[in-house]
């Protein structure tokens, strides 16, 4: 029990201090900023900017590496990103920095999961085996790897989301 003069959030840094142990040197701040609301805008125009860098360089890459299946997958990609916004837009959810990166992220994986599948069609291919086989087999055998991906990434969320605030990460909720 925590006894004297604290605000709840006093007392709940102090509890984490005792549970974990404080740092062994001595904090001092230096200096504090406020930043105003442009400069956070600016950072998400630089964020959203980078992810659409990232993805016309997946989507160039897809088509260099995959040819006609690369373009394929890059408008699934495409409706991929749209279906999401879409659905950003009627929920309506705010896009933090957080969040852009985890949409960014997610992409990403759309595309690891893709390129796992197209990997695996190309072993099956050389194999011998015939096209319509070499996808069943491809996607088959790919499927494992990206579902272990997709897990372990939601295990990795659920933990973030659980603890941000009780670690001071709770820029994970988008929250202050």
């Amino acid at each position: 029990m925590i006894t004297g003069q604290f605000t709840e959030d006093e007392a709940s840094s102090l509890a984490v201090q005792m549970q974990y142990g404080a740092l062994p040197v001595p904090l001092k701040v230096v200096d504090i900023r406020t930043i105003g609301a442009s400069l956070g805008q600016d950072s998400i125009n630089s964020s959203l900017m980078a992810g659409l860098i990232g993805v016309i360089a997946v989507a160039v890459f897809m088509v260099i590496v995959y040819r006609i299946p690369g373009l394929i997958a890059n408008v699934a990609l495409l409706l991929y990103i749209l279906f999401n916004l879409a659905i950003y837009k009627l929920v309506p959810v705010t896009l933090t920095l957080a969040g852009i990166a985890g949409f960014i992220l997610s992409i990403g994986m759309a595309v690891d999961a893709n390129i796992l599948i197209f990997e695996r069609t190309k072993e099956e291919l050389r194999a011998g085996r015939s096209p319509r086989l070499a996808i069943e087999t491809g996607f088959s055998r790919a499927w494992s790897a990206i579902l272990d991906s997709h897990v372990t990434t939601i295990i990795s969320c659920v933990v973030l989301f659980t603890f941000g605030n009780t670690f001071g990460a709770s820029i994970v909720k988008g929250t202050h």
